[in-house]
């Protein structure tokens, strides 16, 4: 009795599943949020424009970041975008910024353009010992922030089509083997992660920390109050011993680099 009763409600299930009528509802669900989206971007456009016009030429993309950044409000998303717009005008003038901008910080080979993960994004790799507070301003590692994620988000403009539309995000490894008290940079970190969550909304996709060390975990805890909660979801702090193992579930041996058993040489972000 009971087989047969399991039996039945398999078959509904699958009826339920494979039955015309519901895929076509399952469509119509995907066709109304499509263009719920498109009104609260053509909304947000608007909206943003009065007080800044620029905002008229903004693509649907950036928008739909922005838009997703602050949970679909319009108002607290149309207040990001312009506050961006003001920034770029006023931090990136000429539209981008040059290797010569950050000298210090280009010459020590601490960023790196690394393959992409499975779904097609760039990766890239950060050597936290190899940055020093005390070589180079504090203006000048804003400006080196910058050259590295634009050159991170352009990077996406040459990808291959798997990426999902909405998707177009990049993943950071930042590896901190031999970080010691001379690379701690508390208020750098911060400038650095206001930068990404505050311009770059809804652009990094996993951020994973390797080799951490208990000096950089003091900086930490500091830093950490500044992290917005939908930056917190992507953190991830990988034990040494499952270190191939966790990056392997997010990028194919070979697209992951040398060093961590993969078959990719580093290149810098200057010369990617």
């Amino acid at each position: 009795m009971e087989k047969a009763l399991n039996q039945e409600v398999e078959e509904k299930e699958e009826e339920t599943f494979y039955s015309p009528n519901c895929i076509e509802e399952k469509n119509e669900e995907i066709q109304s949020n499509g263009d719920e989206e498109k009104k609260k971007i053509h909304q947000l456009r608007e909206l943003a424009a009065k007080q800044d016009p620029a905002c008229k030429e903004v693509d649907e993309a950036t928008l739909r970041r922005f838009l997703c950044a602050r949970d679909l409000d319009i108002e607290k998303a149309s207040a990001m975008l312009i506050k961006y717009m003001a920034w770029r005008r006023k931090f990136v003038p000429r539209g981008s910024i040059s290797a010569s901008e950050a000298p210090n910080h280009i010459a020590h080979n601490k960023v790196f353009m690394q393959g992409t993960d499975k779904r097609g994004c760039p990766v890239a790799l950060v050597f936290g010992a190899k940055h020093f507070p005390s070589k180079g301003t504090y203006e000048e590692l804003k400006r080196y922030a910058v050259f590295a994620l634009d050159k991170i988000c352009s990077s996406l403009d040459f990808l291959d089509a798997r990426i999902p539309y909405g998707e177009e995000k990049f993943t950071i490894i930042v590896d901190l083997e031999g970080f010691g008290y001379s690379n701690s940079d508390v208020r750098g970190y911060i400038a650095v992660l206001s930068i990404l969550q505050d311009y770059y909304p809804e652009r990094l996709k996993k951020l994973f920390f390797v080799h951490v060390s208990y000096v950089f975990m003091t900086a930490w805890k500091i830093v950490y109050p500044f992290v917005d909660k939908n930056t917190r979801k992507k953190i991830t702090f990988v034990d040494n011993k499952k270190l191939q193992s966790a990056l392997l579930e997010e990028i194919d041996v070979d697209q992951l680099p040398q060093i961590y058993g993969g078959k990719l040489e580093l290149i810098p972000i200057q010369d990617s």
